[in-house]
């Protein structure tokens, strides 16, 4: 009688029959046989194809950034290809909901940031995943302080003090910029003018360029901007820069004050990109990635880069990161109900 199978068929005995040793034999290979295959099959090594990085915004941005300056030590060390990906529009949800759809097979991850992976929950009230518990966080890899600058000739202050009562003597308010409605930009200004108590009128520009484009011709001549892209325009002194929204001083600026000693307590807003895999992303996987991020942080020619950039490489646990983004959702969420913001 032929097999139907790789495995040999077993025999159908009589009640009362001793099976013969060899069809023992038999049936005890087939069944060894087969118990091997499965974990062998399960037990493929990863990554064995190249890996999706989504950067939620546009070639040139900061997501994009970091993600082209990383993904190159990652295959370096992985053995694979990973593939930036820029998913842009809506404020980072079209690349963000690209993840989160995506099958966590450990070939897809995404490079969030402090936008779309945490003021996105408090302007936006339709989004169809939760940015606290929809993703497994793996590793915050940049962070960097935003800074409050100001147009010299509008403001020709040296102190966060003095901007402070300028900007309460103008009754009707003072136009402030930022990159967007809902910007990291935006929001961290708003937080200070909330604890600050004075009147402004928000200008959203199209991006951060246009935007420090604002601030030296004085079309919007205050803003808390991401350290990154206005330093140029600090280190030539188109823009002054009266605080940073770190806790400590940042060592790039060590000039400058941070706005928790210029009489704002507490007083924090980081910019920050993140590696999140799609929920249920296996855990030795999600091991792997956190170990190769240590690694990459390391690394001093990469760490250089970043500073450059007015940032610093970091390697969080995936349990300080989901912290962070849980911190930043309940804060955000506060600064949007008190100042009534909501993405159009």
């Amino acid at each position: 009688m032929p097999e139907t199978s790789g495995v040999p068929a077993l025999a159908v005995e009589a009640p009362g029959m001793e099976p013969h040793p060899a069809m023992k034999r038999r049936a005890a290979l087939g069944l060894a046989l087969g118990a091997l295959a499965t974990p062998a099959l399960a037990q493929a090594p990863w990554p064995n194809r190249p890996i999706r990085l989504i950067a939620p915004d546009a070639p040139g941005n900061g997501n994009d950034i970091t993600a082209r300056l990383l993904a190159p030590q990652f295959e370096a060390m992985l053995g694979q290809p990973m593939v930036v990906d820029n998913r842009p529009g809506a404020g980072g949800r079209i690349g963000v909901e690209a993840a989160w759809r995506a099958a966590p097979d450990g070939y897809t991850f995404l490079i969030g940031n402090a936008g779309s992976n945490g003021i996105n929950a408090a302007i936006y009230k339709d989004l169809p995943y939760d940015l606290v518990t929809g993703f497994r966080p793996i590793s915050m890899l940049v962070a960097g302080p935003n800074v409050l600058v100001v147009n010299r000739s509008t403001f020709p202050v040296s102190d966060v003090a003095s901007l402070v009562t300028m900007l309460k003597a103008r009754g009707d308010g003072y136009a402030y910029g930022s990159g967007g409605v809902g910007s990291s930009a935006h929001m961290s200004m708003e937080l200070f003018r909330q604890r600050a108590g004075f009147v402004a009128l928000h200008i959203p520009y199209r991006g951060t360029p246009a935007l420090a484009q604002g601030l030296i011709t004085g079309d919007a001549p205050v803003a808390i901007v991401n350290l990154v892209n206005v330093m140029p325009f600090i280190r030539r002194g188109e823009i002054a820069a009266l605080a940073v929204t770190s806790l400590t001083r940042w060592p790039e600026l060590p000039e400058v004050p941070t706005l928790d000693e210029s009489d704002y307590p507490g007083f924090e807003t980081m910019a920050w990109n993140g590696l999140l895999a799609p929920l249920g992303t296996p855990e030795p996987i999600v091991a792997r990635m956190h170990e190769t991020v240590q690694k990459i942080a390391t690394n001093p020619m990469i760490a250089d880069r970043v500073k450059l950039l007015g940032g610093q490489l970091v390697a969080s646990t995936p349990d300080e990161f989901a912290a962070r983004i849980a911190a930043d959702v309940a804060k955000w969420r506060d600064v949007a109900q008190r100042g009534d913001i909501r993405a159009e």
